[in-house]
């Protein structure tokens, strides 16, 4: 994997929405920790403004961060919100420049997208980590946060975790990868698609019914994404749904059913998804994941 150049006080990011829409107002939180951090930014014109469910025209949002890309005084592109767009837009973006001269994309959710096809079909990490809402003050978590500036700044990821009761004990390591089990199921079988063996692999997702939860897990393991994992970490599901008959199973239930054969070390509650504690993960970084009795260890290689 190729890692993007870490970034520098002074640099500048750029900032754009290439899904949903974002209101301008709700952005000055992260303006305001960029400029703490010592960045310079430059906010496209699709941050603030809205076009039906997106931020801008597919065109629009495709033109914009296609000039960042290729903008070489951009040292890293900060997106605003996911939501859902840029499976609209994947397919007609250039990557020729890019990969010259890469750089870091941070976001997640639907960003996911970005993500899979960075790793799967350029070899280039980017950054999983929380958006404009992470920066919010009824959302804020100082170490999230802080993790994105170690990340940006090259300094080594280690998070360490009290057990989970559903854990399987063990120790891996391996290039981490993942996202939005949503997006993760939904690119199975495009170009975009995640390729998991002997990856350690991260899922989260929000706002989904159980019995979709429990179809995309099966789409995973059904497409052999999950039997030969050097590890799994499984984060938050936000704002589950259920139908007026329960499914009758919790989501790490769903999982672990789809898992229990396998032999490689699970994390449950792992601190990524739509939740205040989101941490910066590296997809593309290689990680030593220590799953123990007593706790659980992330470290960055």
């Amino acid at each position: 994997m190729i890692i993007p150049p870490y970034i520098l006080p002074g640099q500048k990011v750029g900032i754009t929405c290439p899904a949903g829409a974002v209101d301008l107002e709700e952005m000055k939180y992260m303006f305001n920790q960029l400029s703490d951090w010592g960045f310079t930014y430059e906010i496209g014109s699709t941050v603030g403004n809205s076009w039906n469910k997106f931020s801008a025209t597919d065109d629009e949002r495709k033109t914009e961060l296609q000039r960042m890309l290729d903008d070489d005084s951009i040292h890293a592109i900060l997106f605003a919100r996911g939501g859902y767009g840029v499976v609209r837009i994947i397919d007609q973006l250039d990557f020729t420049k890019f990969k010259e001269h890469p750089k870091w994309l941070v976001g997640y959710s639907d960003i996911t997208c970005l993500h899979s096809h960075l790793h799967t079909q350029l070899g280039i990490a980017s950054l999983h980590a929380h958006m404009s809402g992470g920066y919010k003050p009824d959302s804020f978590d100082e170490d999230a946060t802080r993790s994105i500036f170690s990340a940006l700044t090259g300094k080594p990821a280690s998070y360490h975790l009290p057990p989970h009761p559903m854990n399987r004990l063990g120790e891996t390591q391996g290039i981490l990868c993942g996202g939005n089990l949503a997006l993760l199921s939904d690119l199975t079988g495009t170009p975009s698609d995640i390729q998991t063996d002997g990856k350690i692999v991260f899922i989260e997702d929000i706002a989904e019914y159980k019995y979709n939860i429990d179809r995309m897990l099966w789409q995973l393991k059904r497409s052999g994404k999950l039997s030969k994992l050097a590890g799994l970490l499984v984060g938050g599901f936000t704002e589950t749904q259920d139908n007026e008959i329960p499914f009758g199973m919790t989501e790490y239930e769903m999982v672990w059913e789809k898992v229990k054969e396998y032999d490689y070390p699970v994390c449950f509650d792992f601190p990524v998804g739509h939740q205040p504690r989101n941490v910066a993960l590296k997809c593309g970084g290689t990680y030593r994941l220590s799953v123990s009795k007593h706790l659980v260890e992330l470290m960055e290689h």
